[in-house]
């Protein structure tokens, strides 16, 4: 190693030997932790899930979720609002006015609803006609949060983030645009199907 202040000129492998002096001269002064002074990942994980534990105020106490699926909903309400506050309904029509009603009846002003296809468009309509305020959830915004294993377990999780104020809106046009938007997407249909 140089010790004086004079520059010092890197030729190829000399530049190498140089890099490896300096390496073994930092482990001589720290060197490398064992496998047992090192923190476990589980310790790491312990001490990040203590710091979360955190209890967040309450934005709308009367909240819902709801996971759509193709066959049936998971739906979930405050725990003081119904004894049994986690149900399943199928998609049938009669199963979604059960489902708004028992919604009005638990005292619930808005829903998160998740779903990735276009299932919740029904259901969408029927609560929003009831005076239901919906809020509908992109499933990738909270797919990759914690303690989800289950669809129950799922709407139960999405009822909480409503009602702390976690989960935000997608777009959803007011009635009147979606309806001139399915008149033009009909007369679309009815240009091209005659053209051909």
């Amino acid at each position: 190693m140089q010790v004086t202040g004079e520059p010092r000129k890197f030729f190829g492998a000399s530049r190498l030997g140089d890099c490896l002096t300096c390496f073994n001269t930092l482990r001589a002064v720290r060197p490398p932790l064992t496998l047992n002074e090192r923190p476990s990942m589980s310790k790491v994980r312990k001490v990040a899930i203590a710091k979360s534990n955190v209890q967040l105020p309450t934005l709308h106490p009367h909240a819902a979720g709801i996971d759509v699926g193709a066959t049936q909903l998971q739906v979930a309400v405050p725990s003081d609002a119904d004894p049994q506050p986690v149900r399943t309904f199928t998609t049938f029509t009669d199963d979604l006015l059960k489902l708004r009603d028992w919604l009005k009846h638990c005292g619930v002003r808005t829903v998160a609803m998740e779903s990735t296809g276009v299932y919740w468009i029904p259901l969408y309509q029927i609560l929003e006609a009831a005076g239901i305020e919906v809020c509908l959830v992109n499933a990738r915004h909270c797919k990759n949060l914690p303690g989800r294993k289950t669809d129950v377990s799922d709407c139960q999780w999405l009822q909480y983030l409503h009602s702390v104020g976690l989960l935000r809106a997608s777009f959803r046009p007011p009635e009147q645009i979606c309806a001139v938007r399915s008149f033009l997407r009909q007369r679309a249909n009815l240009v091209r199907y005659a053209s051909q």
